[in-house]
């Protein structure tokens, strides 16, 4: 048996795994994770996201605002998933008022706690796009 942090044991084993893989990886972090994914283009995200597979049915731009409220509502606990979702919300056209009224409804079912957590990472996303 170890003394060693069950968390930090897996995160070690995982960055030997990464580092094995591809070298550049060996500082990976869970924070990093979110910059392997890039956002995709507008048009590629309404083909695969919006009414390119169902023309009837809702576009992107109102499917990233549903999950962000969905990942508010949960306790904006999944900082990576929230940060994405407001860049991809972003890349569709939704305003910062759009983004920050979403949260801000999902306050009313979350708390306050997950409302002010999705907002602080949503500000960050949205400032340091702004740079």
């Amino acid at each position: 048996m170890t003394d060693q942090n069950p968390f930090t044991a897996w995160m070690g084993h995982m960055q030997g795994m990464a580092k094995a893989m591809n070298p550049a990886l060996e500082s990976f972090t869970p924070q990093g994770f979110e910059k392997l994914w890039p956002t995709m283009p507008r048009d590629l995200m309404e083909q695969f996201m919006g009414k390119g597979l169902n023309p009837d049915g809702l576009d992107a731009k109102t499917k990233m605002l549903l999950t962000l409220a969905g990942l508010t509502v949960l306790g904006a606990q999944a900082e990576a998933q929230v940060r994405l979702t407001v860049r991809q919300a972003a890349e569709q056209g939704a305003s910062k008022q759009e983004i920050a009224e979403t949260i801000g409804l999902m306050g009313l079912f979350g708390g306050l706690p997950a409302m002010n957590k999705a907002m602080t990472l949503a500000n960050e996303v949205l400032e340091g796009d702004a740079e």
